[in-house]
């Protein structure tokens, strides 16, 4: 099976997004720098919109054959494992992220372009959560995932490099050839 264009694109796209914010996030967590915020909401809901299409995009193609022949049965399980972690955590993090801001009050906008309203208190100026218990568990997973994606994103990488450099095949010039066919 070769790999569309917009696959390609896709997971080129997604892939240094997630790892990007994930960084981010974590600078962010770890620093306080709260100025960075509205820029990590604007562009985690842009990739969600975007991991979307991809999820519609796969069930359409369906998955690529791995190549070669030689391949444990268990090497093949823990790929096609790998590869649903990352595309659910590609829509359940930045679900999670907007789950833990609008329940909390804090709001999502998108470049300033606001799709679902702050809830500050006037005299205060903090942010009154609008459902406490749905903050909560956004923050919750989002909190989780951190633990979950770094590792599975680390198997990811481990697993295309070994393709390329111990089994000499051709998976990851399949992902990252933009030639026409």
């Amino acid at each position: 099976m070769t790999l569309s264009l917009r696959t390609k694109v896709l997971h080129i796209l997604i892939g240094f997004s997630m790892i990007t914010l994930l960084a981010v996030g974590i600078y962010m967590h770890e620093t306080e720098t709260f100025a960075l915020y509205p820029l990590h909401k604007s562009f985690g809901v842009i990739v969600l919109v975007f991991a979307l299409y991809r999820v519609v995009i796969r069930a359409k193609e369906g998955w690529p054959e791995p190549l070669g022949n030689s391949t444990p049965a268990w090497q093949l399980l823990a790929a096609k494992a790998v590869h649903w972690c990352l595309i659910i955590s590609t829509l359940v993090y930045p679900l999670s992220g907007m789950m833990m801001s609008a329940g909390g009050g804090h709001g999502i906008a998108v470049f300033g372009l606001e799709l679902f309203a702050s809830n500050y208190d006037a005299v205060t100026g903090k942010a009154v959560p609008i459902n406490e218990s749905l903050a909560s568990l956004g923050h919750a997973i989002h909190g989780l995932l951190y633990w979950v994606l770094i590792p599975i994103i680390v198997l990811h990488v481990a697993g295309a490099l070994k393709h390329h450099f111990v089994e000499k095949d051709d998976t990851i010039k399949r992902m990252f050839s933009f030639k026409s066919s």
